[in-house]
C-alpha cells in the first residue's frame, strides 16, 4: 500500500521512474545517520535519457524546467531504495543544481526551481531546503540538468 507520500504524488500526477544504476564508480546514494546523500540525477526516464542539449540552445526554458523535475523524481525514486518508505522522510535538507546552458545564461535558478517546485509540492514545508544553482559547460550524458540531493529522514 502507498504511503502519504506516494499517494500526494499521485495526486499531483506524478509517478517515480526506476531508481537508476550508477554509470560510473560512485554509489547511488551514502546513508550517514539519519542522511540519505543521494549522487547527481539527471533525466533519465526508466532508463533512457529525456532530455539532451545545451539551455538557451537546443534545449527551451520550459524543457530544461521539466529536465529538473525529472531530476527530483530521480532523487525521489533513490530515496525510496535507500530507506524504503518516502513518508520516511522529515526534510528535503539540500539541493545542488547543475544547468549546461550557453555563455552569458543567468537564470540557473528559474530552471532549478522546477526540482524545487516538486518537493515543495510534494513535502510540503518539509520540502523547503538549501539550494544551489550552478552554470556549467557540460554534463554527463550530454543532458541539460543534474540535481543531487540532502534528504533526512526517521
Amino acid at each position: 500500500m502507498a504511503g502519504q507520500i506516494e499517494a500526494r504524488l499521485a495526486e499531483l500526477g506524478l509517478e517515480l521512474p526506476e531508481a537508476a544504476a550508477p554509470v560510473a564508480n560512485y554509489v547511488a546514494f551514502v546513508i550517514s545517520g539519519n542522511q540519505v546523500w543521494i549522487a547527481g540525477q539527471v533525466p533519465l526516464w526508466n532508463g533512457a535519457v529525456k532530455y539532451t542539449g545545451t539551455t538557451g540552445d537546443t534545449v527551451s526554458m520550459e524543457d530544461a524546467v521539466d529536465a529538473a523535475k525529472t531530476c527530483a523524481l530521480n532523487i525521489l525514486a533513490q530515496a525510496k531504495a535507500a530507506i524504503g518508505d518516502l513518508d520516511r522522510i522529515t526534510r528535503i535538507v539540500k539541493l545542488n543544481g547543475f544547468v549546461n546552458a550557453v555563455p552569458g545564461f543567468t537564470d540557473q535558478p528559474k530552471v532549478i526551481n522546477g526540482a524545487s517546485d516538486l518537493m515543495a509540492d510534494v513535502f510540503g514545508d518539509k520540502g523547503m531546503h538549501a539550494r544551489s544553482a550552478v552554470g556549467v559547460s557540460g554534463l554527463p550524458l550530454g543532458v541539460p540538468v543534474e540535481v543531487d540531493a540532502v534528504i533526512e529522514f526517521e
